[in-house]
């Protein structure tokens, strides 16, 4: 049976998994967590693309959750619902760390953040608590949300 386009490779994806992560995958990192959405999907869409290989489904994984997060802050239930799943689910694969950056987790905040979407509902979603907005962790590094960040 053919593989996807997105299908990962195991033996790539092991390989690619251990270098380290490339300067624009950390600008992109670094644009998530503060909360600047859009600049990070120019970001990561520059390095997905420009990727053959598997991993750039890594890099679409953490793109997409951005743009669920972008969604909630523009007040789009539906739009937030359906891409913060969908970029847990490209990032399967990758659990639970790829390139340093802590996908598990990644995963796990995302899902956190869906689940009380729903179980808010699109009457109610806008009030979730903007803390659950997931901060992607890279091995070694610090990372404060903005929220957390001292005034």
């Amino acid at each position: 049976m053919p593989r996807s386009h997105d299908a990962p490779d195991e033996e790539d994806v092991a390989r690619r998994c251990g270098e380290a992560p490339s300067p624009g995958l950390l600008r992109g990192i670094e644009q998530f967590n503060q909360r600047e959405y859009f600049e990070c999907h120019e970001t990561l869409e520059l390095i997905w693309r420009a990727e053959p290989g598997p991993i750039r489904t890594l890099y679409k994984g953490i793109l997409q959750v951005g743009v669920g997060c972008y969604h909630l802050l523009r007040h789009n239930y539906r739009g937030a619902t359906i891409k913060l799943q969908s970029g847990a689910d490209y990032l399967e694969p990758f659990a639970s760390r790829c390139m340093g950056v802590e996908v598990g987790r990644l995963i796990a905040d995302a899902r956190r953040l869906r689940a009380q979407l729903v179980a808010l509902g699109p009457e109610r979603f806008e009030e979730v608590d903007l803390a659950l907005l997931p901060i992607v962790r890279v091995a070694g590094e610090n990372h404060a949300s903005p929220a957390q960040e001292p005034s």
